[in-house]
């Protein structure tokens, strides 16, 4: 796939908060154990994503309703269209449901991260992605607040910022990165972008012609505030339950604009200093 832009497509619809992407995204990357005590947060230990953890599973549970989002079945019950006969989200009690989600840096077509890091050690990969190159990585944390998402993160005993590669070295051998070989319900689907967006467009379709009205893709418009995001997400609510920016835009939009402003106050100061200096001589004859 050398040369062509790839990316995730996560249908939150199949996920069904296994976690066997955050274990093999950890085993394959030898990413540093965490979440390992209970956060109260429902079945999520590891609450976010960070400098150890590259995939998350968020787990929201919301009381059930006969609203547009989930139109229960005869036994009160639902069920959403399935993909390839596999398994749906699961339901807790009859009152709750829950939405579950494997979140992921967006490898962001505008990306703030490489805009700001001052060694390199941010950089577009032959891809599409965006990789740190931890050796290169100084730990001046520019990347930390540059990302919409809040994605970077530093680990504390050496400052070096991580996140995910998309498995880099899985990609230059031909191979798709371990998480979506993990995903058991294909929730975590990886390919072509191009493919997926239109793959993704017509999940779309069938959801809301099973009468799933909130069915919505978030991620995929190359008209974004960051260009589109090389891993996007079909959600089942707004963004902001899942912890997501409603609207997303690069952090260093206005750069161009500050660089050639400041430009011109540097030129119109040295206009000056230049002609301070050519009226103190005239003075002086």
């Amino acid at each position: 796939m050398s040369g062509e832009r790839v990316g995730f497509f996560t249908d939150t619809s199949l996920c069904i908060g296994c976690k066997a992407c955050e274990v093999a995204c950890k085993e394959w990357n030898a990413i540093p154990e965490d979440g390992l005590s209970l956060t109260g947060m429902s079945y999520d230990n590891t609450q976010a994503l960070g400098a150890s953890t590259w995939r998350h599973v968020a787990f929201i549970e919301q009381p059930r309703s006969a609203g547009p989002c989930e139109p229960p079945g005869p036994d009160g019950r639902t069920e959403l269209p399935l993909a390839q006969g596999e398994p749906g989200p699961p339901a807790d009690g009859e009152g709750m449901r829950w939405l579950m989600s494997s979140d992921v840096c967006k490898h962001c077509t505008h990306a703030a991260c490489l805009d700001v890091c001052p060694t390199g050690s941010l950089f577009r990969t032959e891809f599409g992605t965006v990789v740190v190159q931890e050796d290169v990585c100084n730990g001046c944390g520019y990347c930390v607040p540059a990302c919409p998402y809040g994605v970077i993160e530093q680990r504390p005993d050496d400052g070096r910022a991580f996140k995910c590669t998309m498995c880099y070295d899985r990609l230059g051998a031909g191979r798709e990165p371990a998480c979506a070989k993990a995903c058991p319900t294909e929730s975590i689907q990886f390919g072509p972008l191009d493919e997926l967006r239109e793959r993704a467009a017509l999940r779309v379709d069938q959801l809301h012609a099973a009468g799933v009205a909130d069915a919505r893709l978030y991620g995929h418009d190359p008209a974004d505030g960051v260009g589109g995001d090389g891993a996007f997400f079909l959600l089942l609510d707004r963004p902001e339950v899942y912890g997501l920016p409603p609207d997303p835009v690069v952090t260093t939009r206005d750069l161009p604009a500050m660089w050639k402003h400041a430009g011109a106050a540097a030129l119109s100061l040295l206009g000056g200093i230049a002609l301070s200096f050519a009226v103190t001589g005239r003075g002086r004859r």
